[in-house]
């Protein structure tokens, strides 16, 4: 396909994904979060039995201190816990408390209600195509990056 052609599609493309993401960010403004915020919270929220803070840097991919970071602001409001893994004492297990849930309730499931409507207005064959280009496309993205050298200066 002639360059032109897809460095349009791909303008296309980033400006709804950019909308995608302005709506998360705008939202989670809206609960004095930032968008990576809402997003650990929301990770927090279904994962009922705790997850692992190494689960969601790989999930969000952000580096361990970004994640720290918001964990730590967590602790502080007295919204989480932090257990010892079992498996890894170096890592450690991120539950909610019961006041962490309280706060979350009114946040995560709203949002994750707007997703699945917003979803529900596509067809099941459509949603389908759109999980299935998005993997592709994402695919495709990471690989391309990765292969790029860095230049140091």
């Amino acid at each position: 396909m002639n360059y032109n052609v897809v460095r349009a599609y791909v303008n296309q493309y980033c400006q709804l994904r950019d909308v995608q993401y302005a709506a998360y960010e705008l939202y989670a403004r809206k609960h004095n979060l930032t968008a990576k915020e809402l997003f650990v919270l929301d990770i927090l929220w279904f994962a009922p039995d705790g997850c692992l803070q190494t689960d969601i840097c790989e999930r969000l991919s952000v580096t361990k201190q970004t994640v720290s970071a918001i964990i730590k602001k967590l602790l502080k409001k007295g919204y989480v816990t932090l257990t010892e893994s079992k498996t890894d004492r170096r890592n450690k297990i991120i539950r909610f408390t019961s006041k962490g849930i309280e706060y979350t309730k009114h946040i995560i499931p709203p949002a994750a209600n707007a997703e699945i409507d917003a979803m529900a207005e596509l067809s099941e064959n459509n949603i389908a195509e759109l999980v299935r280009l998005t993997t592709l496309f994402s695919h495709c993205m990471k690989k391309k990056f990765d292969q790029i050298q860095v230049v140091q200066k």
